[in-house]
């Protein structure tokens, strides 16, 4: 990993917010999330990456964000997690940045976004992580990923339906799928309890509450994966963006 002085950022907040979650980074670990920042903003000028780049506003609405799913999941134990579409590796990579016992498969459909996914994970020295080129429903298949994973996450903007379908078929029985929600969803989750159920799945916890020191809103959905899905889910490509369960 390249040198990089972290004494140049400012990050007292940060690691105020990370108190609030109980979450302490040695001085590796800073240095793994401020050269995964400088190369999110530099990548992100040739490909559309995200639309957040400024300092602070990454490290509260990227990293913090993802790093509340301690409120929802012990990841102080060793185990195995897919991160579905997850973009430009949020909240995959600050989780096993966190959290190097963590087992982790980043799973995004666009090429150029694995590629920079690759290029972070080997420039900070990642170990049991991978990034995986493919869609959520083609991957899901018997003989891929299928059911192999204690716990499946996805901060993708899709309803609670349709992002069941995608990500409990990679769900282990006695695992959970955890979905970072940033509205109030009571109507959404009515909606989705009758797909979740087909899926094998029951909503076991919903954990609401703001993203510390901000006006941020969050609401994270566990649910539990009670018994094997169905084989003929997911449908195929698209099926369940337009046709809910």
């Amino acid at each position: 990993m390249k040198e990089i002085d972290c004494n140049k950022y400012q990050l007292d907040s940060f690691v105020r917010d990370l108190d609030s979650l109980h979450i302490t980074l040695s001085e590796k670990q800073l240095k793994q999330f401020m050269t995964y920042y400088e190369m999110l903003v530099e990548w992100n000028k040739v490909m559309n990456l995200t639309a957040i780049t400024d300092f602070q506003d990454v490290l509260k609405k990227h990293f913090v964000d993802s790093l509340s799913l301690v409120k929802a999941y012990d990841l102080t134990k060793s185990v195995s997690i897919i991160d579905i579409g997850t973009g430009a590796g949020f909240p995959g990579i600050p989780l096993k940045i966190a959290f190097p016992n963590l087992k982790v498969t980043l799973l995004d459909s666009l090429n150029k976004r694995i590629n920079f996914l690759n290029a972070v994970m080997e420039e900070i020295e990642l170990n049991d992580i991978n990034a995986v080129h493919g869609r959520a429903e083609d991957y899901a298949r018997k003989g891929q990923l299928r059911e192999q994973y204690d716990l499946c996450v996805s901060r993708a903007v899709a309803n609670l339906a349709t992002l069941s379908e995608y990500c409990l078929p990679y769900v282990k029985v006695g695992g959970f799928f955890i979905s970072y929600k940033s509205e109030k969803i009571m109507e959404e989750k009515t909606a989705a309890e009758h797909a979740i159920s087909i899926l094998g799945g029951k909503v076991e916890n919903q954990v609401e509450f703001m993203i510390p020191d901000s006006d941020i809103y969050r609401n994270l959905f566990v649910i539990r994966k009670c018994k094997e899905t169905p084989g003929k889910y997911p449908r195929k490509a698209g099926t369940a963006a337009k046709e809910p369960l």
